[in-house]
């Protein structure tokens, strides 16, 4: 008990001196008897934190939020208290909460003929500031389960608004933004979501692709996973490219397609992809990387590409590296050796940079096809655009 007043005074404080939210957004609890259907839980918990997400909401990561969870000895899908929800949120140092749960109860009997409903879904929802302690919202969604991924929008859409998280939509163009999608789908893309063997999460999300091929979000589920966890470029590419540029997501799945065409040396298609999200989200990331496509292509212009991405984040040996190769190239040595000595001041042991910075030292001109020279320059992989969405939302001018 001290110990969860000690991490919700700091919390407190926090908070009190940077104002910032961090959200913690739990699956939702299963208040039915049948465990077979804890998925819609997830599901929902999921679309939830999926739609905060993509609004630029800091957001406690999946990943780090099931860890604490466990360490808690809190039950998947067990039903929370707000004093239960609330300390979950502490643990993981979040000012927010959303939590809930779910229950389906038999559809009444329909008229003659009628298909009948496998079942009527009820979907409640609370959202909590633990920093001041108070409720900032509770409301129900209820429908038919067939129904799922509009009632869970719907859950969406209500929390962001009771956390007061921006959205640069209108809840008409949100809707649009995730059109609704059959249930054995969504059920296929959820359990591929669950799944920790990579085989048998690519198997039921490319079943979900398949029984919904307007479905994006198993599409770009399955570009990750091919590209990260199965190094299968071609594939991943295949997949990314089939994002709508409607969903949530689709500028996350331009970076990753653009990685992948990186990675199976489509250098042009790679840097057309970074090329027309840098004009969006002109990211220090996605400069970089359109700087390394361009540099594949033997560019000059790479140079000023890298300059570019190190204004925005100069603190990153990579860029620096990136530039200093970039004009090592271009036999401007001096200019190339001060990028590598700043990269080795953030980065003594990069053997590349000592390598290089000799090279232009001793005004070594490149040589192509030499092996430990060629094909240098870094991709970066991560893509968060998050503070940058925050930052956009605030300098907007308001309504």
């Amino acid at each position: 008990m001290l110990r969860f007043a000690l991490k919700l005074a700091l919390i407190l404080a926090c908070g009190a001196a940077c104002g910032q939210e961090t959200v913690a957004i739990l699956p939702f609890s299963n208040a039915g008897q049948s465990r077979n259907l804890d998925w819609i839980g997830y599901s929902v918990g999921e679309a939830v934190l999926r739609s905060f997400s993509a609004a630029g909401a800091t957001v406690v990561a999946p990943e780090d939020r099931d860890q604490v969870v466990s360490e808690m000895g809190v039950a998947k899908f067990a039903l929370l208290t707000r004093a239960s929800a609330m300390e979950i949120a502490v643990n993981l140092n979040a000012s927010q909460v959303v939590y809930g749960e779910f229950e389906v109860k038999p559809a009444p009997t329909g008229a003659p003929g009628a298909p009948a409903s496998k079942g009527i879904l009820s979907i409640t929802c609370h959202v909590v500031d633990v920093r001041r302690i108070r409720r900032l919202g509770a409301f129900q969604e209820s429908g038919p389960i067939e129904g799922l991924s509009s009632l869970q929008q719907a859950v969406a859409w209500k929390a962001m608004g009771a956390a007061l998280v921006h959205v640069a939509l209108t809840e008409e163009e949100f809707r649009k933004s995730v059109p609704a999608v059959r249930l054995d789908a969504l059920e296929s893309y959820v359990r591929g979501l669950m799944a920790t063997a990579p085989e048998q999460k690519h198997k039921l999300l490319a079943t979900a692709a398949r029984l919904a091929p307007g479905f994006s979000a198993p599409c770009f589920e399955l570009g990750k996973l091919d590209l990260f966890a199965l190094k299968n470029y071609p594939a991943a590419a295949e997949w990314l490219q089939k994002v709508s540029n409607a969903d949530l997501h689709y500028r996350e799945a331009q970076f990753y397609l653009g990685v992948a065409r990186f990675r199976t040396g489509e250098f042009q298609a790679s840097a057309e992809a970074f090329r027309k999200l840098s004009e969006e989200v002109p990211l220090p990331e996605v400069i970089n990387n359109l700087g390394a496509a361009r540099s594949r292509l033997n560019d000059p212009a790479a140079v000023d590409l890298f300059r570019k991405a190190i204004e925005s984040n100069p603190t990153d040996p990579d860029l620096h590296f990136n530039a200093g190769y970039a004009l090592w190239r271009q036999s401007q040595y001096p200019a190339a050796a001060e990028e590598f000595r700043v990269s080795l001041q953030r980065h003594p042991d990069d053997e590349a940079a000592t390598l290089l910075l000799g090279r232009c030292l001793k005004e070594q001109p490149y040589r192509a096809g030499e092996l430990k020279t060629e094909a240098l320059e870094r991709l970066k992989t991560e893509y968060n655009e998050s503070a940058w969405l925050a930052l956009k939302a605030m300098m907007s001018p308001k309504p």
